[in-house]
């Protein structure tokens, strides 16, 4: 993801009024003030969260795009693990106090196994990666949830939903989105955490195990990821599918020179020989083949059963097939690609948009706590008249959309939906399903849809769902006048 502020977006407005402010309160105000516009200021923070052992960390590792974090199958990852840019790789224990100590590298990973602070003081581990993907985003991997120990579960919940207090700002905080890993089956979980579908996406990893090696899992894994976002709608804007242990080899440069040989040599075999190989992991590991024993575990760490499979009939194919050309492949196939382009879709064309609508609700929390009457009124003030601009109208929308998919306000279904798509979008083609229509038609949908919204806010609405209804419906006619621009 490549997330800039914009210089004419709502971001730059809000900084804006950040820097107001600033010399007009006192230090303490001032302080957070300035913690807030640095958070928005800063690269976009994505939260990879989901149930103990859904692969997390092979998906970090995969976005990345290098090995960082241990992914062993017992439950290592317990603590916050925030990765991002720094000029040399590096690892930091936080405490609860602040205090930070540093920490070795892993020589497998970046994140060691242990640190010298006893656990129960940690707040998370603070990584710097000397990776340009981690330019413009900030990964966070959490412990997992549902996890064999309820403190491990409690230390992902803070993070993800903040831990707020009259002493912090822990809003500023939380995640600008979260990247959600299921398994095939829904857990209760599940269900319940990474709740916004403003900027929430579901993946499903481990699509390679849905099937026997050799066939193709994409059917299966699409139907599975369609129903599980039917499913988590109010939670997710979408779900999809990964192969997540293909993803990390390939785009971290897992195969070395020795594998590849490998998976040559098992590519020159006789077909008959090579399905029985790939039968099983019992049958590819222990069988007699040209390839010692401890190559081919490694092979399965690597790529699974299915991956070796994969790679292997390419080279059967095409056996002068070029290394990059075969990551590369491996790297399409494993559905990676198709995260990130999601991850653009609802997190990238949206950061702005949703970063400053986060930062002018941390200045009204900050405001309503203000002890000095004076600072209370400046910070009020500044905030009000940023909302009273026309072109800020989207904030008051993001605002008011977080309020339904949170649950305070409930709005019948087709509503919400239609609300979603309203802040999350400009295509007024897509936000009304209009199909493809010429402008003059989709500007009179536009006014159609304000005044069903405005009916619905005199006739049908509490006063909870009338004050969303009035705001979306004057968001359908800013967006009407937009169109006939």
């Amino acid at each position: 993801m490549r997330w800039r502020p914009d210089p004419h977006g709502c971001t730059a407005r809000v900084l804006g009024c950040c820097d107001t402010v600033l010399p007009r309160v006192g230090a303490d105000l001032a302080g957070a003030v300035r913690q807030v516009r640095d958070r928005l200021a800063a690269p976009v923070c994505l939260a990879v969260a989901g149930r103990l052992n859904a692969g997390k960390s092979t998906l970090v590792n995969a976005l990345v795009g290098r090995r960082v974090a241990p992914t062993s199958p017992v439950e290592c990852t317990r603590l916050v693990t925030r990765y991002r840019y720094g000029p040399t790789d590096g690892v930091q224990v936080v405490d609860r106090a602040g205090a930070r100590t540093p920490v070795p590298v892993d020589d497998d990973t970046l994140v060691p196994q242990r640190v010298p602070v006893p656990w129960a003081q940690v707040a998370y581990l603070d990584v710097t990666v000397s990776s340009d993907r981690l330019r413009a985003v900030t990964v966070v991997d959490t412990p997992g949830l549902a996890s064999t120990d309820r403190q491990v579960s409690d230390v992902t919940r803070r993070f993800l939903h903040g831990d707020v207090d009259a002493d912090s700002v822990a809003a500023v905080d939380a995640a600008d989105a979260v990247l959600h890993v299921l398994t095939g089956a829904v857990g209760v979980d599940d269900v319940t955490v990474g709740g916004d579908p403003l900027t929430a996406v579901g993946v499903l990893t481990r699509v390679d195990t849905l099937i026997d090696a050799g066939g193709d899992p994409w059917p299966v894994a699409q139907a599975l990821a369609d129903r599980q976002a039917r499913r988590l709608a109010h939670a997710l804007a979408d779900v999809v599918p990964v192969a997540g242990l293909l993803a990390e080899t390939a785009h971290t440069g897992g195969l070395a020179g020795a594998d590849l040989a490998a998976l040559r040599a098992l590519a020159a075999l006789p077909a008959g020989q090579r399905r029985l190989l790939t039968t099983s992991a019992d049958w590819f590991t222990g069988r007699d083949a040209p390839v010692p024993a401890g190559a081919r575990r490694r092979l399965l760490r690597l790529l699974d059963l299915h991956g070796v499979a994969l790679t292997v009939g390419w080279l059967t194919a095409d056996p002068e097939m070029d290394a990059t050309v075969l990551v590369d492949r491996l790297g399409r196939a494993s559905g990676l690609p198709r995260v990130r382009d999601r991850l653009d879709d609802v997190v990238r064309h949206r950061a702005d948009l949703v970063k400053a609508a986060r930062a002018v609700e941390a200045l009204r929390q900050l405001a309503g706590r203000a002890t000095d009457p004076t600072d209370r009124t400046v910070l009020t003030d500044a905030v009000e008249d940023l909302l009273a601009d026309p072109g800020q109208h989207r904030l008051r929308l993001v605002q008011a959309a977080r309020q339904v998919t949170s649950g305070q306000v409930d709005l019948p279904e087709p509503m919400r939906r239609e609300l979603i798509r309203l802040v999350t979008s400009t295509d007024v083609r897509w936000i009304l399903d209009t199909g493809d229509v010429d402008t003059g038609t989709a500007a009179d949908a536009a006014v159609t849809a304000a005044g069903r919204w405005r009916r619905f806010a005199v006739v049908a609405a509490s006063p909870a769902q009338a004050r969303v209804a009035d705001l979306a419906g004057r968001g359908f006619h800013l967006l009407a006048r937009q169109v006939d621009r």
